[in-house]
């Protein structure tokens, strides 16, 4: 267990002081709202990318991810949105949901680090979602059934109107 939380402990992006990494950042305020016909497009790529390496602060398939890295990184491509790589900014820019009312294409959020949203997921159905989740691992599907992710789950969010 206390290996799960070290490896898991590279998905926030933080600067050297401990605060957030510079990146895109949207304005205070700004709601974002996808179309809901991109989900499919979020799902593909995110499944597209799975095998794809670790690595913390990665944002891209040829260095690796981390879990903000990865969303951000499939946002950009096929939603045309970008969006921040620090998993706190991304909650900040999404709308909290029911978790019984989870869509393809909406995030999990988990508390892995003893911090709110320090761990992130795009979900795809059927309670499983993917993720950059480990130094060392790769961009894999895991179940918010597990275990591990069922006790850390903090929230469901969306950047998808109705």
């Amino acid at each position: 267990m206390a290996a799960e939380l070290l490896l898991l402990a590279g998905c926030a992006v933080r600067g050297p002081d401990g605060s957030a990494s510079q990146g895109v950042h949207a304005p205070l305020g700004r709601a974002i709202t996808l179309a809901p016909g991109q989900r499919g497009d979020v799902v593909l790529t995110a499944m597209g990318l799975l095998e794809s390496n670790y690595r913390y602060g990665g944002s891209h398939p040829d260095a690796g991810f981390d879990c903000s890295g990865l969303v951000a990184y499939v946002f950009s491509q096929a939603a045309s949105q970008p969006l921040p790589h620090n998993t706190a900014e991304i909650a900040r820019l999404s709308r909290p949901i029911p978790r019984s009312q989870l869509k393809a294409g909406d995030f999990v959020f988990f508390n892995t680090l003893n911090r709110p949203f320090s761990h992130m997921g795009i979900y795809i159905g059927d309670a499983r979602f993917v993720n950059a989740p480990s130094t060392g691992g790769r961009v894999r599907v895991d179940s918010l059934d597990n275990p591990y992710f069922a006790k850390r789950f903090e929230s469901a969010r969306t950047l998808f109107g109705s």
